[in-house]
């Protein structure tokens, strides 16, 4: 039987926020009780007269979930049953789990292909035994890319590495393409599905030209994947559809990237304060590096009465956006009004991170709300207030009108006027923060703009 155990476990991070609209993992890969799909896969090779096969879920537990699958004839495997393989009988399961990232593959355990079908060419050369398979639909889905299979949140601009294969030896990029509307058998009149193209490079097996290529997969929220189309550089493709499934498809979320982290990503802002720093302070913001799914936010004065530089740590998964590090030092001859808990506003960003996380939720949209709480944040800020997404508007600044996602903070920081007061926000999709106005309550207006 083919078999594999992921090397590590998944962490999940609990979050003390509430969101109104709050994102779920597990949408784009959903996993309900008694949820069925329905899929036929063919390869132009070794499948071309095609498998049909019936998907359900299997087990749950906590945050993992299993599965389970069968050619049409046949049941998928029960939980707590062993697996009996009848001869080419196409069957076998695969466990996920939801994380902050989004589901990542942890186990699989299938019946063999056929002889015909090229199971042992995918694996190191001298492997006695053969964990690997492409000869189904969900291992098409997840050959490549297992942690995790969809990074979240998807939004434009995103791209993410990893590897998989039972040791490791399938490297793989996947780029989210965009939405799209797809036709497949279950949804005829066609479903809006978002796209993600994963390049694939299978080395140092028998058959690297068949476990590498391009693979698509159409993935649509709350059904799960509905096509997949994997075109291998040996010049067969493996194409898969869903045929019927018992869930419906659920609104898609924004896929606008409200706060991008690309690396070399750079903004110019204008900084004033009616009272305390009239002369305009101008800042360079540049993204500095990015691993996985945080990124370094470096910062320094152009020119102005603050000689500042800084350095900020975000992260961008299914909690939202939340800086977990940052760090600023200036030189000035402005006597700026005081903050408690050792807080200075020196960079924009210091008055953008101010607070509480997260910046925004996963995927925002207007209404959204939440609180402070989280017991870091009150070690490191001491604010108290709440966050709410006012809803899109169009803004202007010195370097273009923007169609913005406004978002609005009541902030209260003890003992600090200058650290408390109402925030208002506004993020462009692709450039990030373009304006800010911090009313606060010692009666001055910090005004934060984009320049260029």
């Amino acid at each position: 039987m083919l078999n594999q155990l992921a090397a590590g476990s998944a962490l999940v991070v609990m979050l003390t926020l509430t969101l109104a609209a709050a994102a779920q993992a597990g949408d784009w890969l959903p996993h309900p009780a008694n949820a069925q799909w329905q899929y036929r896969w063919s390869d132009t090779t070794y499948n071309p007269g095609g498998t049909v096969e019936n998907v359900d879920v299997q087990q749950q537990q906590g945050v993992g979930y299993t599965l389970a699958w069968a050619q049409a004839g046949y049941q998928p495997p029960a939980a707590g049953s062993a697996l009996v393989c009848p001869s080419d009988v196409d069957l076998g399961t695969m466990s996920f789990q939801d994380t902050p990232q989004g589901p990542v593959n942890t186990t699989w355990d299938s019946c063999p292909p056929s002889s015909s079908y090229p199971s042992g060419q995918l694996c190191p050369a001298g492997t006695s035994a053969c964990p690997d398979s492409l000869a189904g639909f969900l291992y098409n889905v997840i050959w490549g890319l297992r942690n995790p299979v969809l990074s979240e949140p998807l939004v434009h601009g995103l791209s993410w590495t990893g590897s998989g294969g039972a040791s490791g030896d399938v490297a793989g990029t996947s780029t989210y393409v965009g939405q799209q509307v797809v036709k497949v058998p279950a949804f005829p009149n066609g479903v809006n599905a978002a796209v993600v193209r994963t390049d694939l490079a299978l080395a140092g097996t028998e058959d690297d030209a068949y476990g590498s290529g391009i693979r698509t997969t159409w993935w649509v929220y709350g059904i799960g994947p509905v096509r997949v189309v994997f075109d291998h550089v040996d010049g067969g493709v493996t194409t898969g559809s869903l045929l019927s499934t018992s869930l419906t498809p659920q609104p898609d979320p924004t896929d606008a990237n409200y706060f991008p982290m690309q690396k070399g990503l750079t903004g110019t802002y204008r900084w004033t304060n009616n009272r305390h720093i009239r002369k305009p302070e101008v800042e360079r913001v540049t993204v500095g590096a990015v691993a996985g799914s945080t990124a370094r936010f470096d910062v320094k004065s152009l020119s102005g009465p603050i000689r500042a530089v800084g350095s900020y740590d975000f992260t961008s998964d299914l909690g939202g956006v939340r800086n977990t590090a940052g760090a600023s030092s200036a030189a000035t001859l402005l006597k700026l009004p005081r903050l408690t808990h050792g807080r200075h506003f020196f960079t924009v960003i210091d008055l953008m991170a101010f607070g509480f996380n997260p910046l925004l939720p996963a995927y925002p949209s207007a209404g959204d709300a939440w609180r402070s709480g989280n017991a870091r944040d009150q070690q490191v800020y001491g604010v108290v207030g709440s966050t709410r997404i006012i809803g899109v508007r169009r803004v202007q600044v010195p370097a273009g009108t923007f169609t913005a996602l406004e978002v609005r903070s009541v902030l209260t920081q003890r003992g600090s006027p200058y650290g408390s007061g109402v925030r208002t926000m506004w993020f462009a999709p692709g450039r990030g923060l373009v304006k800010l106005v911090f009313a606060h309550r010692d009666r001055s207006m910090s005004t934060v703009l984009l320049i260029r």
